[in-house]
């Protein structure tokens, strides 16, 4: 092994002693703690007239064990942040039990590194939310994952004003190079026909035109089930983000799967 041979060599020079346990050192996985005391080897074995050919072969051993003490670099997680309204940030809802806690440890349990920071605010439009872009995803960020519109729709605005507002959202955060799962919404029945022709498309031409993967419904599966909702026939209710986690979940992953799968600590 070089880590044995550079510790044989340096013991022949003499007074290496902490150059060897550097080497035990390594062999127990801890840290090449050589330092000067190999610079000392090395300069003590030329003086002592080692052949030049030998000591480059010391000084390249010394420097495998320094790599090999050095161990991979550790990685951070993904660092995600869900942007939405309050269909995001669990209205109603014990902390533990809003969307993006649940998809984070839906995430975890599948072997994803990730941190998802909840980025929801109760009440928000479309316009709201570009209000607010710039500081609620900070500079880090590794990907966004995009949920507004409903209190658009709730409110019956013209369907042109949140379709501005998400391709401005989507065009700033392109520009800023973070990557989006635009993941979308549809407009109540109650609403009529015309307008849910308006409102609905916005999406998946967004999606189109920015290129980013889409989920076309946040609440499919939950909509107009009322044992999955709360009293007003809106939020979900814990079972209901499960059932929200669950469908939506392999699109998350297969988004995250484009992403670097860590960055150096």
């Amino acid at each position: 092994m070089a880590g044995e041979e550079a510790a044989g060599w340096a013991w022949e020079c003499g007074g290496m002693s902490s150059f060897r346990a550097s080497v035990r050192s390594v062999k127990r996985g801890g840290p090449f703690r050589g330092g000067l005391a190999a610079t000392y080897a090395a300069l003590h074995c030329f003086r002592k007239g080692m052949a030049l050919s030998r000591l480059l072969h010391l000084l390249f051993a010394l420097g495998a064990l320094a790599l090999v003490g050095a161990g991979p670099a550790s990685a951070e997680p993904l660092r995600l942040v869900a942007f939405g309204d309050s269909l995001t940030a669990g209205y109603g809802l014990p902390a533990g039990q809003a969307f993006p806690t649940r998809l984070q440890a839906a995430l975890k349990a599948g072997g994803h590194d990730v941190v998802i920071e909840n980025a929801g605010v109760s009440g928000d439009t479309t316009s709201a939310g570009l209000a607010r872009l710039d500081w609620s995803v900070p500079d880090g960020t590794d990907a966004v994952l995009l949920e507004l519109g409903a209190n658009d729709a709730l409110r019956g605005l013209d369907p042109a004003i949140p379709e501005a507002s998400l391709d401005a959202i989507l065009a700033r955060l392109k520009a800023r190079g973070i990557p989006v799962l635009l993941i979308g919404m549809q407009a109540p029945p109650n609403l009529g026909a015309a307008y849910k022709e308006r409102f609905d498309p916005i999406y998946p031409r967004l999606a189109q035109k920015y290129g980013v993967p889409l989920y076309p419904f946040f609440l499919d599966g939950v909509a107009g089930q009322p044992k999955l909702n709360l009293a007003d026939g809106i939020h979900p209710t814990p079972a209901g983000v499960d059932v929200i986690v669950e469908r939506i979940l392999p699109t998350v992953e297969a988004f995250i799967a484009t992403l670097p799968t860590g960055k150096p600590g």
